[in-house]
């Protein structure tokens, strides 16, 4: 299968991919990951990306999405972008992971066969271990299986293969801690009872926190791009749910995105402000819509709305440490599990004291956080010495 591996430079090779020779947007490759591959196989159909943006830590873990971008250029964005925030979410984790993440272009409805995933497989086999796939929206644990036939470099795999199983409910889980944090910030308690919250997006994640906070006594107001698994949540659980363009309108106390990123921009922060809404928590990636790089328009818009935010990469890193648990001594360990996603909550204070205490924006405080630590691995990657957290097993390593 032609996989093309191509450094940061030269990246017109890169270009040359794009379907038809379209060009890719100006600033598409700006940045400075390690690697960005390439991977086709015209048999099955694939059309994939792989970016490692680090591997400063261990090996660069991540997630496969699989959505039909709307050009090639969009696809090289996500990729790059979300690879880099795995390399800070696992940071600031404390984690002996880097950071990397997988987009295969494509439908998961319609194209994503087996073939096509046995083949991407392929291809993150050809890397050596550099890339460990995990999953991400439009694939499953089923999926992840098939990609396991063709390669050993799997993250997320059923207890049965020697993974942890499903990993939504550690990510709802943490997330659900970094919330409590903002509600004990903004209202004195942890407790999430009573409060009114907004939940856009019920699949994986989504559906799992939905169920803790009920449970927990909040009340809920829910949406989905997908009415019929909105519907069928709101059934289950004897909630309200609106429909995806009027979720943001609700009253509310807590808005909680857990569908795709870029879903809160200035003007939805101006309607969360004026519907009371005072903690933004959810699962979501890059959650804060951007322009581009440095654009921080949306985040001091959220500051000045006087709206407590939990930092995507810190507060949804609950399956990152479900997963990497295993590559620990000793392998994976339920109870370590639970005090990690429960040390969510701390770190979410400790990012928003920062902030405060330096007159900094919330994201720049976490960034802080996980630069902190990769500079310190960078000052020990000589002396052998480990770069934090527990130590992943040789063969995790061995890239």
């Amino acid at each position: 299968m032609p996989i093309s591996t191509l450094p940061y430079r030269p990246l017109t090779t890169v270009a040359d991919a794009s379907p038809a020779g379209r060009p890719l947007p100006e600033g598409a490759l700006d940045g400075d990951f390690e690697q960005l591959v390439v991977a086709s196989d015209p048999e099955s159909g694939l059309l994939a990306l792989i970016c490692v943006d680090s591997t400063l830590l261990g090996p660069a873990d991540g997630g496969v999405r699989m959505l039909p971008y709307p050009t090639f250029g969009a696809a090289v964005a996500d990729v790059t972008r979300l690879a880099r925030s795995m390399t800070l979410k696992y940071a600031a984790a404390d984690e002996a992971r880097g950071g990397g993440k997988a987009v295969i272009i494509g439908n998961p409805r319609t194209d994503r066969t087996e073939a096509l995933l046995r083949a991407f497989g392929r291809s993150v086999d050809a890397l050596g271990g550099r890339y460990w796939a995990g999953l991400d929206s439009g694939l499953t644990l089923d999926d992840m299986t098939a990609l396991h036939r063709e390669t050993p470099y799997v993250s997320t795999l059923p207890g049965s293969s020697g993974g942890v199983g499903d990993i939504a409910p550690a990510t709802a889980s943490g997330v659900l801690h970094a919330m409590r944090a903002c509600a004990e910030r903004v209202w004195g308690t942890p407790s999430l009872a009573g409060l009114r919250v907004s939940l856009q997006g019920v699949g994986a994640c989504g559906s799992n926190a939905l169920a803790e906070l009920v449970a927990e006594g909040a009340r809920v107001t829910i949406t989905d791009v997908d009415t019929h698994q909105a519907r069928r949540a709101a059934q289950r659980h004897d909630v309200a749910v609106v429909a995806p363009e009027d979720i943001w309108s609700v009253r509310a106390d807590v808005a909680a995105p857990f569908a795709l990123g870029g879903a809160v921009d200035v003007a939805a922060v101006e309607a969360l402000h004026a519907g009371g809404v005072r903690v933004l928590a959810g699962s979501a990636n890059n959650v804060l819509a951007a322009s581009g790089p440095g654009d921080d328009a949306v985040e001091r818009a959220l500051v000045d709305a006087g709206i407590c935010w939990a930092v995507d990469f810190i507060a949804n890193a609950g399956g990152c440490i479900a997963d990497a648990d295993r590559f620990r001594p000793g392998g994976h360990d339920p109870a370590r599990v639970t005090d990690r996603l429960a040390a969510i909550g701390p770190r979410t204070h400790a990012v928003l004291d920062a902030a405060e205490r330096d007159g900094a924006l919330p994201s720049e405080a976490a960034t802080a956080m996980a630069h902190a630590r990769l500079a310190a691995a960078r000052s020990n990657a000589g002396s052998g010495t480990a770069a934090g957290g527990d130590a992943v097993r040789a063969e995790a390593l061995a890239v």
